[in-house]
């Protein structure tokens, strides 16, 4: 780790009001278990902090080596290793789905109804790869609680269910409404999963194989997978829930966890975990256009591409949201394939810079990627769901304050 001092433009004495604020705000009075925060400008660590417990109940400190599961935050590799085919022509963002997934042929969009009693209409437009990137396929989640699309999604365990696969997945959602015509809507959904589908089919690798073979070896990403190893069990955090009077309960226990378990189902939407250091590899790579130490995983000109806001005549969330969950607040928020790119930043009411990229997890966790300044910043918790506290926008005013 470098000396703020020593990382041009940046003030040590500001970072460390990330850690005050943290402490006083979500560490001393109960609302996070623990946290680490990662700032990093123009390719050099400024900042590191582990605060408080990583494991409640056995009494474990945060180290920097912590195992968090990163949920969302694998959207963004998932993306990664789709447009790496895209650079070599096996396929184009405008191809219909079922160019590939025969399946999604006739997509039919709900009406009315209850599952397996769908009332549906035929959908009036065809879902390109490019909205799965976008979210505006139609697809949705079982978690969004909201319609009753998503209520079969829950029933059939779309979400990730110790039976379902890739290919069981992609299998019963074409059976299934959308909740919207393709392109006209933006709805947070299982569409990258879908993408990890087609990078296995696209490749001829299974997908958990790809990502450990074109991103996590060349960027050395270590502890980066779909699985706890036994050696990995002491630096495995516990997750929690957040409960009224903001409080928390333990909801996986890092020796139960499903994540300890060789699953069948390798989830591109949300299946990670990671530790803080092998996701700055790769945030970082992206930041770099494209390249950590020497090693490429994808050209400077896709990722530009990839950072450019895709929503329809560059709207922001708001005016193409149907749903009311994202990992990022909407208003000047737009969409590009796989991340939230900031594109009006009075109108986010969050400190930054237009062009400003990147995701976050169910269990609180984000990451932001400023290209205009060059930095990085990586927040690591626990605590489900992600919109239990503004902590992500507050570390953004206090992170950009230490700008100089």
């Amino acid at each position: 780790m470098t000396e703020p001092e020593q990382v041009e433009g940046l003030v040590s004495a500001r970072l460390l009001n990330v850690e005050d604020h943290i402490d006083r705000q979500y560490i001393q009075p109960g609302k996070l278990p623990g946290t680490l925060t990662l700032v990093a400008r123009r390719g050099k660590i400024a900042y590191v902090k582990a605060q408080g417990l990583m494991d409640v109940e056995r009494n474990k400190p945060v180290c920097r080596d912590t195992i968090f599961r990163i949920y969302s935050m694998t959207k963004p590799v998932t993306s990664i290793a789709m447009m790496q085919l895209y650079e070599q022509g096996r396929f184009l963002l405008d191809d219909p789905v079922h160019k590939y997934i025969p399946a999604f042929k006739n997509l039919r969009v709900y009406k009315s109804g209850v599952y397996p009693n769908f009332l549906t209409t035929p959908a009036t437009s065809t879902m390109t790869i490019r909205d799965l990137f976008t979210h505006m396929s139609g697809l949705t989640y079982g978690f969004m609680n909201r319609t009753n699309v998503d209520a079969a999604y829950r029933e059939l365990g779309l979400d990730g269910s110790r039976n379902l696969t890739l290919e069981t997945l992609v299998k019963q959602l074409a059976e299934l409404p959308l909740e919207f015509s393709p392109g006209t809507a933006w709805n947070y959904s299982v569409s990258t999963d879908v993408l990890g589908y087609l990078v296995q089919l696209l490749s001829g690798q299974p997908f958990e194989e790809y990502l450990r073979e074109h991103i996590f070896e060349p960027l050395n990403m270590p502890d980066t997978g779909f699985q706890v190893r036994d050696d990995q069990l002491d630096r495995f955090a516990a997750c929690y829930q957040y409960q009224p009077g903001d409080q928390f309960r333990l909801q996986d226990d890092p020796e139960k966890s499903h994540f300890r378990r060789k699953g069948k189902f390798f989830s591109g939407g949300g299946g990670l975990v990671s530790t803080i250091d092998d996701y700055f590899h790769f945030a970082q790579a992206l930041c770099n256009g494209g390249e950590f130490q020497g090693r490429r995983i994808i050209g400077r000109k896709t990722l530009e591409f990839m950072r450019s806001n895709h929503l329809p005549d560059n709207q922001d969330l708001p005016a193409l949201a149907v749903g009311s969950f994202s990992e990022t607040p909407y208003a000047g928020t737009g969409f590009g394939l796989g991340f939230s790119v900031k594109t009006d930043v009075a109108k986010s009411q969050t400190c930054g810079s237009a062009g400003e990229y990147g995701w976050g997890g169910l269990a609180s966790t984000n990451f932001f990627i400023d290209p205009a300044e060059d930095m990085v910043m990586i927040f690591m918790t626990q605590l489900i769901p992600s919109s239990s506290y503004a902590i992500r926008q507050e570390l953004r005013a206090i992170v950009n304050g230490a700008l100089v």
